[in-house]
């Protein structure tokens, strides 16, 4: 059975910067991309990052491009997300989520999911 266990949320002020983790087991890690989602209160779950199973390839939401990083230690079977400069408008629920095939940044072509984390940012 396949097991995503985020961690890493909390609440930070205006500027500051987290590391989300999510450690997967039950599944051959290395065969899946990996991605990073999120969801605020009264929105839809909305695409973050995504990285392909080598680490070669990556892909950000405009949203979030040049200030997030996303990585990957197929040794730990774990994925990370480093938020940095973050902004109120990054207040959400993250969640990882694993895919076979290339980087997806649809929610729903993504099979399994965590139980997601909360990043909350104070002005």
């Amino acid at each position: 059975q396949v097991q995503l266990v985020e961690s890493g949320g909390g609440s930070v002020q205006a500027g500051g910067s987290l590391m989300l983790s999510c450690a997967a087991s039950g599944l051959t890690f290395a065969n899946y991309v990996m991605g990073w989602f999120r969801q605020a209160p009264g929105k839809e779950r909305e695409f973050v990052a995504a990285i392909t199973w080598s680490g070669g390839s990556t892909a950000y939401a405009d949203s979030v491009k040049g200030r997030f990083t996303i990585s990957r230690d197929n040794a730990k079977n774990t994925v990370y997300l480093q938020m940095n400069r973050l902004i109120p408008e990054d207040t959400a629920v993250y969640y990882c989520a694993t895919r076979i095939g290339g980087i997806s940044t649809q929610a729903r072509g993504h099979d399994d999911w965590g139980q997601g984390t909360q990043v909350t940012v104070s002005s």
